[in-house]
């Protein structure tokens, strides 16, 4: 099994120009990253992110809109590969193909990041390496990170909590490694309905 740091490292090399006017990926799934696949992201897909970013006024806002945008980004890769399937959490999935753990979250968010950070659409945070917290020996959990550029404070931005494009939590790394999970507030985010791949 690759850690997430080493498995992003990998996978950041697949962050490939494809066809004119898109962008390539490859994303990992069914647990440790067991299985990859290419998403391509056309810049018809694209716009609506960088839309949806370039409203972001401060880097509260901009959290905000990075959540929306990662559930979107999960959305469209679940109309690519089986990833649609994945559940929030590790026992929801029943075994399915496209289930993914935290290692293939934080690894693919990790690679999603990248790729809108490339395009100077994040503006008010830096992507980070992917973090680890291990509160017992059996409680390890993974979560890619940003920091705020102007107080240098961290967040993970972790979507393991939730069904495939919902909303990524987005809170401060301390609550992280402290065992928080998402607020409430993650959760009355809009559920984006599941597609299977057509």
């Amino acid at each position: 099994m690759l850690r997430p740091g080493a498995a992003a490292l990998a996978l950041l090399g697949a962050l490939v120009p494809g066809p004119a006017h898109a962008e390539q990926v490859t994303i990992c799934y069914n647990y440790g990253c067991f299985s990859r696949a290419p998403v391509e992201y056309s810049e018809e897909r694209l716009d609506p992110l960088r839309r949806l970013l370039a409203t972001a006024a401060d880097a509260a806002a901009e959290r905000e809109a990075v959540s929306r945008a990662i559930g979107q980004m999960y959305a469209i890769a679940g109309e690519q590969t089986p990833v649609w399937r994945d559940k929030g959490g590790n026992y929801a999935d029943g075994g399915v193909n496209g289930q993914m753990d935290c290692i293939d979250h934080s690894t693919t968010t990790d690679i999603f990041l990248r790729l809108l950070w490339a395009r100077g659409w994040i503006r008010f945070h830096d992507v980070l390496a992917p973090l680890e917290r291990a509160r017992f020996i059996f409680a390890v959990h993974w979560s890619a990170r940003i920091r705020e550029r102007e107080t240098q404070q961290a967040y993970v931005v972790d979507g393991w909590y939730f069904d495939n494009g919902h909303p990524a939590a987005v809170f401060a790394v301390e609550d992280w490694l402290a065992g928080k999970d998402p607020d409430a507030e993650a959760e009355a985010h809009t559920q984006l309905p599941k597609r299977p791949p057509t």
